[in-house]
């Protein structure tokens, strides 16, 4: 496994100087800026990063507007209560995606968000608090609490809403495998956990967050 050093010079040479890299690095909220967000939000971006999966980004970002006015801005504690008629008027509703189990999974995850809220004192907070260096058991955790947030589109959640994360990109899964640190996407909790160990060792290295050595990683590989 090669230091974060070289790795940082190798996709600073393809994306033209370290400042030109450097600009592309996008920092990851504060504890406080995370725990200040609204939980209506967490499930906003939740269910964007759900019906965003295997659709089309562009249709969805054109339709939010519309998302947002049917479930009447996302607030989790009116949504765990999504009733059949809630639902026959969603799965009516022309301003959104018309996809019943990613409707239904608005209210799994409405409830999800109002249990973290009466464990933690907020869902924003938990996920706040939640310590970096063991950012995959948060994936893991999403993926046994949370619904359809297994896999990509809980990693992409995170990292919308300002999380210090890494994404399982193809461009990154390329660059793990050259680096010999995997030899397939990595999808069980055992294989999660090695690779934060490595993310983990990058960042100590460079001092820098998770988020930065992710794009660091892509951008080694592709655009």
């Amino acid at each position: 496994m090669r230091s974060f050093e070289s790795l940082f010079e190798q996709a600073a040479q393809r994306k033209r100087g370290v400042d030109a890299l450097e600009a592309l690095l996008p920092a990851p909220l504060s504890r406080d800026d995370l725990a200040a967000i609204p939980d209506a939000r967490w499930l906003a971006m939740m269910s964007r990063c759900i019906f965003q999966a295997g659709f089309s980004w562009k249709v969805v970002d054109k339709k939010w507007p519309g998302f947002e006015e049917s479930f009447a801005g996302f607030h989790p504690r009116r949504w765990m209560y999504m009733s059949d008629e809630d639902f026959e008027r969603l799965i009516k509703d022309e301003r959104i995606i018309r996809h019943a189990t990613k409707i239904l999974a608005v209210r799994d995850n409405a409830t999800f968000l109002c249990d973290l809220a009466e464990e933690h004192g907020g869902a924003a907070q938990f996920f706040a608090d939640w310590p970096d260096e063991q950012y995959a058991d948060l994936l893991i955790l999403l993926k046994k609490r949370a619904s359809r947030l297994g896999g990509h589109s809980g990693q992409y959640f995170l990292r919308f809403m300002g999380k210090d994360s890494f994404i399982m990109s193809r461009d990154v899964v390329a660059a793990l495998k050259r680096e010999n640190i995997i030899t397939t996407e990595p999808k069980s909790q055992r294989d999660l956990r090695a690779v934060q160990a490595v993310f983990n060792q990058w960042c100590a290295e460079s001092g820098r967050p998770m988020t930065h050595v992710s794009k660091v990683l892509a951008y080694t590989v592709g655009a």
